[in-house]
């Protein structure tokens, strides 16, 4: 993937010299969080849609290039660190710079979700399982040898939360025998967290509590 494919010239960046009101009247035209600024050919960074409807309309951008946000990804970044530089500033657009920091133009976040969606994470069909173990406790090794030990493949991993030392972690399997996954993982002490119905240790507990309900109500 060539992030040259990506890249979008279609609201030309804007200048120091102008003015606060006509980029609140783009904005008004536009669903972009932020717009880039350059000075004499330099980027210097974005500007935000909710910091500028504070601004006064007849003063310039140069009046307000502290309020610039100096984010942006070079036009070699994977889209996988794109794709985190997005979530790291809270925007839906992000100015390209090449190696001699020349602005090229900007990706959309939507461009980039949608090369995450053709992954096999998200494309292939399979089972999602989420597990959780304490942070120091935990292996990706392990948790590839105990779905490999169990016939099955891995479409994709990722930690998907990180809370009081304990890690959460989202693994996509191929399809397979499920149950016998989950209590393997069980038996090399992680959680299961998410809700299975080919998962006989959930059901077992179930139908004992059922059992014990209907044995103290006698």
């Amino acid at each position: 993937m060539h992030m040259e494919d990506f890249i979008i010239n279609d609201v030309s960046i804007r200048h120091f010299s102008d003015k606060i009101g006509e980029v609140q009247d783009l904005f008004n035209q536009l669903t972009y969080s932020h717009l880039p600024v350059e000075n004499n050919g330099i980027y210097m960074g974005c500007i935000s849609e909710n910091d500028i409807r504070c601004f006064e309309a007849e003063k310039s951008l140069e009046d307000y290039q502290y309020a610039l946000e100096g984010f942006f990804v070079r036009n070699t970044d994977f889209w996988l660190d794109i794709l985190e530089r997005f979530a790291q500033n809270n925007t839906n657009i992000l100015p390209v710079l090449d190696e001699e920091s020349t602005y090229l133009g900007y990706v959309e976040l939507n461009e980039i979700i949608a090369l995450f969606n053709e992954t096999p994470f998200l494309s292939e069909a399979g089972n999602i399982i989420v597990i959780q173990k304490g942070i120091k406790d935990y292996s990706f090794s392990e948790i590839t040898q105990i779905t490999e030990s169990n016939n099955a493949n891995i479409l994709g991993i990722f930690i998907s939360k990180i809370e009081h030392d304990v890690a959460q972690i989202t693994v996509k399997l191929s399809p397979s025998g499920i149950n016998e996954i989950i209590q393997s993982f069980r038996r090399y002490g992680y959680k299961i967290v998410s809700e299975h119905r080919e998962d006989n240790f959930n059901k077992n507990l179930r139908d004992r509590s059922k059992y014990l309900d209907k044995y103290m109500n006698i």
